[in-house]
């Protein structure tokens, strides 16, 4: 592809006009994570969208239609798609813009933009597409083995049910105390539930999404909605906020139509159960929990309180807050496919975590997402602050039954 090429297409309307509509006023600068650990203003918001202007203006300006593009040069090009990849995507710097830009959702369309002209995604992430085909999950891992290592034993899977439990790859094979946590609490409930059988519950796209890898996306969403509908699935459960949010948002797109079932995060279950009491948690539990809220939860489909009203069944606890809580949560440097490829800068953002929670004197920091839950554990290590990393669902289901 030629870099003289329009820069536009893969942009809707609304995104196009979101570029037009930055100021520049560097609001966004001081609730930017990666901006907070690596003080380099060549890859914050503001000039990664100053940048992108200058692509659309070289190529797609009235100027540009009349005399001809100009051909942009390929190092400006690999700077930028740097920049974008190195971002998380939390979404925070959407969240202080004084106009309004939904970046959580432009950043990606950005990434895929470079993906389209061969210039992204950076490192492993361009394995992917590759690996989900082979094996059905980003990580290359068998896929039977994605249940088997935790899922706990006398527990039955119906094999139609109105309710299903997607565990996701990430929980599956990289948090396991928090997948296997799921199912214990969903089990207490009681409600029959189903799964698809581990080679079938392949990958839900989000991986693919995010790093601007999108061909795989219709036939992966197709596959899984498919199967759900074929159980008789009319809710499906599911605990990783990335997950969660690409069923909820995306997938109808991809599938073609509204969902034949809707998407629920495993809290909002949870949630009710405790307040028609379904479950209930008698012992109690001396501890200060502090909660972080996941972007792809909180900014990203909106859940903070359900958490909330889940711990706060907890007979004993105090429960804490982050400075910045709820919609400002702070990203703990997993999200966005960064963490693999820009290591440092997600262990100091996961240390910066770990910091306030030792500091406000938390007993336990109380996680629910399995990305967090993967990266924080690892930022955890070799630092000299340290505090009881625990999922939110594994605390549960440690408590129920007990007293």
């Amino acid at each position: 592809m030629k870099n003289s090429d329009s820069f536009i297409k893969g942009l809707t309307p609304s995104q196009r006009i979101e570029i037009d509509a930055c100021t520049q006023c560097g609001e966004c600068l001081g609730c930017c994570p990666v901006q907070q650990v690596t003080q380099n203003p060549a890859i914050s918001p503001p000039e990664k969208i100053r940048m992108f202007r200058e692509f659309i203006k070289a190529t797609d300006s009235l100027k540009a239609k009349l005399l001809g593009a100009d051909e942009i040069d390929r190092k400006l090009l690999e700077d930028f798609t740097r920049a974008i990849f190195e971002c998380t995507t939390c979404g925070a710097c959407g969240r202080s813009c004084a106009v309004g830009i939904h970046t959580q959702r432009l950043w990606p369309m950005l990434r895929k933009e470079m993906v389209r002209r061969g210039l992204g995604p950076i490192g492993p992430q361009k394995e992917m597409p590759a690996v989900i085909r082979k094996t059905g999950n980003p990580y290359n891992k068998p896929a039977d083995e994605r249940y088997s290592p935790w899922f706990p034993e006398g527990i039955a899977v119906a094999e139609k049910a109105s309710i299903a439990y997607y565990a996701g790859c990430t929980g599956a094979y990289e948090a396991q105390p928090m997948v296997k946590g799921d199912v214990l609490v969903l089990h207490a409930i009681g409600d029959p539930f189903t799964m698809l059988p581990p080679e079938e519950e392949v990958c839900c796209g989000f991986p693919l999404f995010i790093t601007g890898q999108h061909d795989m996306l219709e036939d992966l969403v197709k596959r899984l909605v498919e199967s759900y509908r074929a159980r008789d699935v009319r809710t499906l459960v599911c605990s990783c906020p990335c997950c969660v949010n690409i069923m909820a948002r995306d997938w109808p797109v991809y599938y073609g139509k509204e969902l034949p079932f809707r998407i629920r995060h495993i809290t909002q279950v949870v949630s009710d159960a405790f307040a028609a009491g379904r479950l209930k948690i008698e012992q109690e539990l001396k501890e200060r929990l502090i909660y972080h809220d996941p972007c792809y939860l909180s900014r990203g489909v909106g859940i903070t309180e359900e958490p909330r009203s889940v711990l706060r069944s907890i007979p004993g606890i105090e429960l804490l807050e982050f400075d910045s809580n709820r919609l400002e949560s702070r990203c703990c440097g997993a999200g966005g496919a960064a963490r693999k490829v820009f290591h440092e800068n997600a262990t100091a953002m996961g240390r910066m975590t770990i910091d306030e929670a030792v500091r406000k004197k938390a007993d336990k920091l109380v996680l629910s997402c399995p990305a967090c839950y993967g990266k924080v554990n690892e930022a955890m290590q070799d630092h000299d602050r340290k505090v009881p990393i625990v999922d939110i669902m594994e605390l549960v289901a440690s408590l129920l039954g007990k007293g």
